[in-house]
């Protein structure tokens, strides 16, 4: 456990990328294989779901501690995280033989048991890993025992730091960090391993990610810089969706879906899944989940009609680990593929795009799979005629759109030059601050979790909550607002004078009988502080409603698609 808590201690305190690659090498290369595939598992965001209740370790924390209750929340308020609250407030154990149990042995004596125990015996075993450590180590623990442990690396960070250890292409580490596995010895001997064709038929590949194309990147800042990418012919474009990224996966006669978060989502694109068996084994595609329908055959006949349904429609099957009849049948879904990553157990990923696209569309073109579809790239001839094909995204559901290089392979990650998202500037508002609330971790002493509201008539109707987009400075000083004008109090929230005017930036926007406003915003975020405008300057709830699309749902033509 020591040598783990030294390495969380190295990546907590610095920033600096290379710090933090050379620091996962060094525990790589010190740490027994059963550390470090535990270390690893938590690194990477494999962390073990909370084992004991939130409520149960606040009450034996502030027993322990020897305060009342409330003084410990009014300190979890401040501190933000519990974990952190915890190794802070109950007193130092013996740590003197605690440090020096392995990580591993911890995992398997001590966390892991938890989940097999009732309360009684949780407080029990809980006191005991307190009477045996403090500082980094109880930290660590207690991060483990709520689920929450982070630490400010990234999977690819992670893979980057194992291949400084062992010689192998981080590449290659990153795709077996990918999928199931678990924080064995023998996981360790297959990161390490040398043979280089060793992938297993669930795991998914590493997404390539684009980069934002900046809308005011030109001389005149009023668009993108277009000598970034150059000839647009050496470019294909396509309608960036509002859906969820996905990987389908057919090997050894299974089928596998995985979300661009790492997640395999069983059982719940059924409609996918029966459409994978009419892939070849040894194929994975890469594409986006949308709710969508075939409605009738395009005029094109090696095209189809495509009906797309709004994200709102799709949010009704995401987390639902099972869908009934009537859902399936209100809320189809079908994969829009716009990559091919392995055809008959080929990894293709290294050949140019234009190779794997054209493998792809002959691959779907013979093997024809119901709800599945080519994603039809975008026809244009210079950067200004897709400048005006993206205009029109909001009237496919499409945020954006996609540049890609034609002669780029499939990267790992975020890579700058080979994959560019374009999105439509967000739709803005300016709204009035109506309730406050402290935030967590370094700003959990600052009010900074918001909620804005727009008119209605004569009154202010909360519409929308947001938690970013202001400055260090700028945070200071609504804290010190939040505090001077309150003038209610429900629990952690305030209510404040409605005097504080913001412009508020959103993706997008749906009806909801969730809300007062009877309106839902996506990704909200402050854009700036309004100091130039009144309260009554703010905008009105019939502007809101004015942005609702006009329609539930729009037709495409898409690529061709097999019959059911």
């Amino acid at each position: 456990m020591k040598l783990f808590a030294e390495l969380f201690q190295r990546l907590d305190q610095t920033t600096k990328t290379n710090e933090k690659v050379a620091a996962i090498a060094q525990y790589m290369s010190a740490a027994s294989p059963e550390d470090a595939a535990w270390a690893i598992a938590s690194l990477s965001g494999r962390r073990v779901k909370r084992l004991v209740s939130t409520g149960l370790l606040r009450r034996l924390a502030a027993e322990s501690a020897g305060i009342p209750d409330w003084l410990f929340e009014e300190s979890y308020d401040s501190v933000g995280d519990l974990a952190e609250t915890i190794s802070l407030l109950v007193p130092a154990g013996n740590s003197s033989d605690a440090d020096f149990r392995s990580l591993s042995d911890w995992m398997q004596n001590d966390v892991l048991p938890l989940a097999r125990m009732d309360e009684s015996e949780q407080s029990d075993a809980v006191r005991q890993m307190w009477a045996q450590t403090e500082g980094t180590s109880r930290l660590i623990l207690m991060k483990l025992i709520t689920g929450s442990f982070r630490v400010g690396v990234s999977s690819r960070l992670v893979a980057r730091g194992i291949a400084e250890s062992n010689g192998l292409p981080a590449d290659v580490i990153a795709h077996r960090l990918m999928g199931d596995w678990d924080p064995t010895p023998e996981f360790i001997e297959r990161l390490h391993s040398t043979d280089l064709n060793d992938a297993t038929h669930s795991r998914p590949y590493p997404f390539c990610l684009a980069h934002a194309l900046a809308d005011d990147a030109n001389a005149e800042g009023d668009g993108p810089d277009w000598q970034i990418l150059g000839d647009p012919s050496e470019y294909q474009s396509e309608w960036k969706w509002d859906g969820i990224r996905g990987q389908v996966i057919r090997r050894a006669g299974r089928t596998y879906i995985w979300s661009r978060g790492e997640d395999l989502m069983v059982n719940r694109w059924p409609e996918i899944e029966r459409a994978a068996e009419f892939l070849p084994d040894g194929t994975v595609i890469d594409g986006e989940i949308l709710a969508s329908r075939l409605i009738s055959p395009a005029s094109d006949d090696s095209k189809q009609a495509i009906e797309v349904l709004p994200f709102a429609q799709l949010q009704r099957r995401i987390g639902r680990k099972t869908v009934g009849k009537k859902l399936l049948a209100e809320v189809p879904v079908m994969f829009h593929a716009f990559d091919c990553l392995e055809l008959d157990g080929n990894d293709l990923r290294a050949k140019p795009l234009a190779e794997r696209r054209d493998a792809l569309l002959k691959m779907l073109s013979i093997h024809q799979p119901p709800s599945v579809v080519w994603n039809e790239p975008l026809s244009f001839e210079s950067w200004d005629d897709l400048a005006a094909i993206r205009s029109t995204s909001r009237d496919v559901l499409a945020e954006g759109v996609m540049i890609k290089r034609l002669d780029a392979p499939y990267s790992v990650g975020r890579v700058r030059g080979v994959w560019w998202k374009w999105k439509l500037a967000p739709h803005t508002v300016d709204a009035v601050l109506i309730y406050a609330q402290r935030g967590h971790g370094k700003r959990a002493s600052l009010y900074t979790d918001y909620t804005f509201a727009v008119w209605d008539e004569d009154k202010l109707v909360p519409f929308a909550k947001a938690y970013s987009g202001l400055t260090d400075a700028e945070i200071r000083k609504v804290d010190r607002f939040v505090r001077d004008n309150t003038s209610e109090r429900f629990g952690p929230v305030r209510s404040v004078k409605p005097e504080l005017v913001m412009e508020l930036a959103f993706e997008g926007l749906q009806r909801s009988t969730r809300h007062k406003s009877g309106i839902a915003t996506r990704f909200p975020r402050i854009v700036r502080w309004r100091t130039d405008k009144q309260p009554a300057d703010a905008d009105r709830l019939a502007d809101l409603i004015a942005m609702l699309p006009e329609a539930e749902s729009k037709v495409i033509a898409s690529g061709s698609e097999g019959g059911d």
